[in-house]
């Protein structure tokens, strides 16, 4: 039995394994974007998003707009609206990517925690998304 890819890689899946390693590389400032923008906006404007057209950028995806898409495609998101919804902001990111008409949940408990993160990485929201995008738009290509 083989656990590796015997398939070629498509480009509909590409983008989510550069999102999945992208994720990785910069667990602590995301987590401090996701603390800054948690601080600044609770989760009234919806879940941080990553959406990765036309160039990879930051988004809100409201809560109404999930459960909207969720009813479209059959209740097949139901998970993610779960862990949408029961998520601790304290502890741990989540997001959703999206790329190629599709979604992607992002969940990861950084060490040390979000709080933490945003204190340590000493840069404001801005800066962060500053950042963040720029290295997005150099390691993630459709």
């Amino acid at each position: 039995m083989f656990f590796g890819n015997s398939q070629p890689e498509s480009g509909d899946t590409k983008w989510r394994r550069q999102l999945d390693k992208f994720v990785k590389a910069n667990q602590q400032e995301l987590a401090a974007l996701f603390w800054g923008l948690w601080l600044a906006n609770g989760d009234s404007q919806g879940t941080v998003g990553i959406d990765l057209q036309p160039t990879p950028h930051f988004v809100y995806c409201p809560k109404e707009q999930i459960e909207n898409l969720n009813i479209r495609v059959e209740n097949r998101l139901q998970e993610i609206l779960g862990i949408v919804e029961n998520h601790q902001p304290e502890v741990e990111v989540v997001m959703i990517g999206i790329g190629k008409g599709e979604i992607k949940l992002i969940q990861f408990a950084p060490e040390p925690a979000p709080p933490i993160c945003f204190e340590q990485v000493g840069k404001d929201v801005d800066g962060l998304l500053d950042v963040l995008e720029e290295r997005m738009r150099g390691e993630i290509v459709f």
